[in-house]
């Protein structure tokens, strides 16, 4: 447990905000080229290390380099089996377990895929790992895939798609003594957000995980003048929907349960939008990581790059040392017991296979 404590440690010294991970690829790619059973490719700042043993699965194990900015937490500072700093827990502890494993284990069960990418802390266009699905799908290919994301050693299976849709509403100016003479669309407003807090989620349980989904209001805007009847308010709105719904299928359920509250020359517009992943522990290799885990399996409340392996037809979970409410907090830390579970569940997976 020290060793790995340390080794995250010295991660954690190599500052890798995002876009400047130039030093900390450097670092991991010269400790994969010193092992001769690797075959490395750099692309960018995203390093990939490859096993060419022809084993019947191959396993893809991913983690991100970025962090982000820093907020006083910059040096790594060790109290007794707990490791605090930048980037301890999201997710330098699970590079750590990564860059040791693919060291101590040569000759694994499986084929083994270690990606490290940039920039999964920024937006997706810049997402190392994305690019690499879109230039170079051969190198991350896989049976099944586990991404180092902090899990506090649980399994964290799938993850839910998310969507960011507008609503506007319309109304018709006029002077604010006199409001019956327009229509306050402020106040039309006010009837979707109370809706909105009266929303009821499904909690469909998919692989023995249960995910629950949300609509929420995360903007509102209107208003022209401290004496004028706003003809015009937009909410924003964040949807989080279980995997077992297609973005398609997300966007239906919205505009349905949007449309007592709309009128002609309303808008309804999709902004931004993720798919989900399934959880997929019926996969030989998943569930192997799950029985070694010996802890209860849960759905990821959230997004993560499990999608993107998802969307290429690889299975994937989340898996990975720290606590993920403390990522990117000021006191963000990451405990040996936490570092030594998930080395010790992988380790066993690579050494044995499913």
């Amino acid at each position: 447990m020290t060793d790995l404590l340390a080794r995250t440690a010295d991660l954690v010294a190599i500052p890798s905000e995002s876009h400047e991970e130039a030093r900390l690829a450097d670092h991991v790619e010269g400790h994969l080229r010193s092992l001769a059973h690797l075959e490395v490719t750099r692309i960018e700042d995203n390093v990939v290390a490859r096993t060419a043993l022809g084993r019947r699965y191959r396993l893809v194990v991913a983690g991100h380099l970025d962090t982000v900015p820093v907020n006083g937490n910059g040096t790594p500072r060790v109290d007794g089996d707990v490791l605090w700093g930048l980037g301890a827990a999201d997710m330098k502890g699970g590079l750590a377990v990564m860059l040791d494993l693919a060291t101590s284990i040569p000759d694994p069960a499986v084929d083994v895929t270690w990606v490290f990418y940039a920039a999964e802390e920024v937006a997706a266009v810049h997402n190392g790992l994305g690019k690499l699905f879109t230039t170079h799908p051969d190198i991350v290919a896989g049976d099944a895939a586990v991404l180092g994301e902090p899990t506090g050693a649980a399994i964290e299976a799938g993850c839910q798609g998310s969507m960011r849709l507008t609503m506007t509403l319309r109304g018709a100016r006029s002077h604010t003594a006199r409001p019956w003479m327009g229509r306050n669309a402020v106040h039309r407003a006010g009837h979707v957000l109370a809706a909105l807090d009266a929303y009821e989620p499904r909690r469909p349980v998919l692989d023995g995980c249960e995910f629950r989904e949300s609509l929420q209001a995360v903007f509102v805007e209107g208003g022209v003048a401290g004496n004028v009847v706003p003809d015009k308010a937009v909410i924003t709105l964040n949807h989080r929907y279980a995997p077992d719904r297609t973005p398609a299928e997300a966007e239906q359920h919205v505009r349905k349960f949007l449309a007592p509250y709309q009128e002609d020359g309303d808008e309804i517009e999709v902004t931004d939008v993720s798919d989900g992943a399934y959880p997929g522990l019926d996969h030989p290799l998943l569930a192997g990581l799950r029985d070694r885990t010996g802890r209860q399996v849960r759905a990821k409340l959230g997004w993560t790059d499990v999608a993107r392996f998802a969307a290429a037809g690889i299975p994937a979970v989340n898996f990975g040392p720290g606590d993920s409410t403390l990522a990117h907090t000021k006191d963000e830390h990451v405990e040996a017991t936490s570092l030594d579970r998930v080395h010790r569940a992988l380790d066993d997976l690579l050494r044995h296979g499913a």
